[in-house]
């Protein structure tokens, strides 16, 4: 080694002698100014530059050799192996329900008794409020009485007239003289049947819009209670009509509420079968299982539903690829890694696919075990020796 340093120390010292002789040299010939001795130093200049190139070749070579301690460049690798991937479209949906109305009078009156309140779970048919008849079941006692007079009268006809006593007119009569009566009094009890408000559904009583002894009618302005059956919850999203073929009935979807801070996994229950020309998109819908109750209609979700799905995919820090003039894609691999892990840099051309967060899907075929550079991508070159340190 030392005897290195004095070689390359003498080839100094013989360089700079030569060089102020060769700058006295070379000013003589340039203030004679002949071409022809021109042309000839430059010739011997470079023969003497190319003379110092091979010697620092050759002191530079034998550095190399004697010289232990290499400073190559760190960097860590990976192995790339295939993995499931599963891409997902990210949107934004509203939860509704079906049942979810306003109740309101069949009749006019006031309003006489509520039932329920708010908060409240009712089946449907339960009776929630009832409004005064008006007299109606006074009048439907009357024709109950009328009613039953005229069957009896009917029924006695009916015998007679079996027995071949009295005339055809007079069981005719009688007959549709009960009949009459029987349809006044079911027309009758239909009617006041009208003046109980009952429950649609099962559900919860959201609202109670009317206080007792309101006069209600038919119509818009007299609801008188909100149901909501929050059992049957689901969202309604619009999709790009390009993942018309990707989304379809039965997809998993991971749905999340940002105000409840709450993650559920669901499916798409139904698609459309419409494009929106106005956004070119169609509508899907999520069904939501809500039995805490929690989830409530128009909260905002946002939806990533599975669109894609690839059993065997080779996945990448999209940090680590580059981009050529060309606008090809490309990594850094470690080859002929040694046993003290020092490699070569090679690189490698790739194709892309879809990307999920910070991985993107790449489209090669790779060999078993190679080793993509991770730490360091951006500042090796290809060709390039390397030092890899990954953490065991």
């Amino acid at each position: 080694m030392r005897k290195i340093y004095i070689l390359l120390a003498a080839t100094l010292v013989l360089t700079a002698c030569g060089n102020k002789e060769n700058n006295l040299s070379s000013s003589l010939v340039i203030s004679k100014a002949s071409l022809e001795d021109l042309r000839a130093k430059k010739t011997e200049v470079e023969l003497e530059l190319k003379a110092v190139s091979d010697q620092l070749d050759s002191i530079n070579s034998a550095l190399a050799k004697l010289d232990t301690v290499k400073k190559l460049p760190l960097v860590t690798t990976f192995e790339l192996n295939q993995k499931v991937f599963n891409h997902f479209l990210e949107i934004q949906g509203n939860v509704s329900t079906k049942q979810n109305v306003l109740v309101y009078p069949e009749m006019p009156g006031i309003l006489e008794k509520v039932f329920v309140k708010e908060g409240q779970r009712v089946k449907k048919g339960d009776l929630l409020a009832r409004i005064n008849d008006g007299g109606l079941g006074q009048q439907l006692a009357q024709l109950e009485t009328q009613a039953e007079l005229a069957k009896t009268t009917f029924e006695r006809q009916q015998r007679l007239w079996d027995q071949k006593i009295g005339s055809e007119m007079q069981y005719l009569q009688s007959k549709t003289s009960y009949i009459s009566q029987k349809n006044m009094v079911a027309q009758l009890k239909s009617q006041i049947e009208k003046t109980m408000i009952t429950a649609p559904f099962d559900g919860v009583i959201d609202n109670v819009l009317k206080e007792e002894g309101t006069v209600v009618a038919p119509g818009m302005g007299s609801e008188v209670f909100r149901i909501i059956n929050l059992s049957d919850m689901y969202i309604e999203a619009e999709v790009p009509e390009s993942y018309i073929g990707a989304i379809t009935k039965g997809k998993n979807v991971e749905v999340f509420f940002p105000i409840l801070g709450k993650t559920i996994e669901a499916k798409v229950r139904q698609t459309s079968n419409y494009i929106n020309p106005n956004n070119r998109s169609f509508r899907v819908e999520i069904a939501i299982p809500n039995p805490t109750g929690e989830i409530k209609p128009n909260l905002t979700a946002r939806l990533k539903i599975n669109d894609y799905k690839n059993d065997q995919a080779y996945l990448i820090p999209q940090s680590i690829i580059s981009e050529n003039a060309d606008g090809h894609q490309y990594v850094y691999v470690a080859t002929g890694k040694n046993k003290n892990n020092e490699a070569v840099v090679k690189r490698m051309v790739i194709t892309t696919g879809r990307t999920q967060g910070d991985v993107i899907e790449v489209l090669n075929s790779f060999e078993k075990g190679v080793e993509i550079i991770e730490e360091g991508a951006r500042t090796v070159n290809d060709g390039q020796t390397v030092k890899i340190i990954n953490k065991q």
